[in-house]
């Protein structure tokens, strides 16, 4: 782009894309979310009863404040709002491939259980956690916060940027809900059910990330001054904003799947390459209740049942029909000579 069509764009309100700002609203919410986790391991888990996190948890949500302290506050989130569409995309896999599943993996089990344990939260876990649902919200999440009046939005205004933060945290944890383990009611795929999940993934939601490379001008007018804080054309910084989604993305989620092959190949704890665990019984049993509590105050709704599946013998067998015709014949011929002729 010419000198004179940047010049021609309206330059963000502030002239220096490198100067400090605190950044109050960030860091009071990463505090809020420190003091939120410590008074839920202390109440703990459905029972009342502490669920104090391990070391590693503890390291877990260590990394996870971190990698929001770096990707909500100065400088990252100031030139991913105003300034460069790459420090945009990166401030979002920082959200989405650090921060969130730091965050669930810091979180104890029966924590877990006792945050998705009312009724809307627990269908939307069950829901949200099928590989399918994960894949179609996660894609329309992603798309829908790259849109052209949704960059926009959030360069203009600190609230839309906020909830667009959120969005992503929350994208993050449809993403990484079908693979962790630990979850209490989420949906169990099989191991290689889990790497092809993470495949999809890896390819469908940046689909938006190939557009960048191999488009011939820039979309996003609000990046038009990236030059002033990188010192690169829009086009090259749209450009090096898809490379940098793939080599970010790709590598993470195909570790993750080939450790997770791995990991029940080792194990070998079953098929479905699962442990089940008690919270996870508990919530099965509650499901079950709150159907049938459903059903009989709803009895035009109740689903009819099943036609019960024919048993498949997994040895020959002979058909009956043909067995009396067996018997037929060795009455005919009781010593066994054929009924030849003599």
């Amino acid at each position: 782009m010419s000198n004179a069509v940047l010049a021609a764009v309206p330059a963000p309100s502030n002239p220096d894309p490198w100067a400090f700002h605190l950044h109050l609203g960030a860091w009071l919410g990463i505090m809020v979310l420190a003091v939120a986790y410590r008074a839920a391991v202390r109440r703990g888990g459905p029972d009342g009863r502490a669920s104090p996190p391990t070391s590693g948890q503890r390291w877990c949500l260590a990394g996870a404040l971190v990698a929001l302290a770096v990707a909500l506050t100065w400088p990252v989130a100031d030139l991913a709002a105003h300034w460069s569409l790459t420090m945009l995309l990166g401030q979002r896999m920082i959200l989405v491939l650090v921060a969130a599943p730091l965050l669930l993996l810091a979180t104890p089990a029966p924590v877990l259980a006792r945050l998705t344990g009312p009724i809307l939260l627990d269908d939307a876990l069950d829901v949200l956690t099928r590989p399918k649902v994960a894949v179609a919200v996660f894609a329309t999440l992603t798309w829908g916060t790259l849109s052209v009046p949704a960059v926009e939005a959030q360069a203009s205004s600190w609230i839309v940027r906020a909830g667009t933060d959120l969005i992503m945290l929350a994208a993050g944890t449809v993403l990484w809900g079908p693979v962790l383990r630990h979850i209490p009611g989420a949906y169990r795929a099989a191991p290689i059910g889990v790497a092809a999940y993470l495949f999809v993934q890896s390819v469908l939601p940046g689909l938006p990330s190939v557009l960048y490379v191999f488009a011939g001008h820039p979309f996003y007018p609000v990046f038009d001054h990236v030059h002033r804080a990188l010192g690169l054309q829009p086009l090259s910084d749209q450009r090096l904003a898809g490379v940098l989604a793939k080599v970010a993305t790709l590598p993470v989620l195909w570790t993750v799947a080939w450790a997770t092959l791995t990991r029940a190949r080792e194990s070998e704890v079953g098929e479905d390459g699962s442990i089940l665990l008690w919270v996870d019984v508990e919530r099965r049993l509650q499901r079950a209740e709150r159907r049938e509590r459903f059903t009989t105050r709803h009895p035009a709704l109740r689903r009819p049942p099943r036609p019960a599946r024919p048993i498949r013998p997994t040895f020959p067998t002979v058909h009956p029909a043909a067995e009396d015709r067996v018997g037929e014949v060795e009455d005919d011929d009781p010593d066994g000579s054929g009924g030849g002729a003599d």
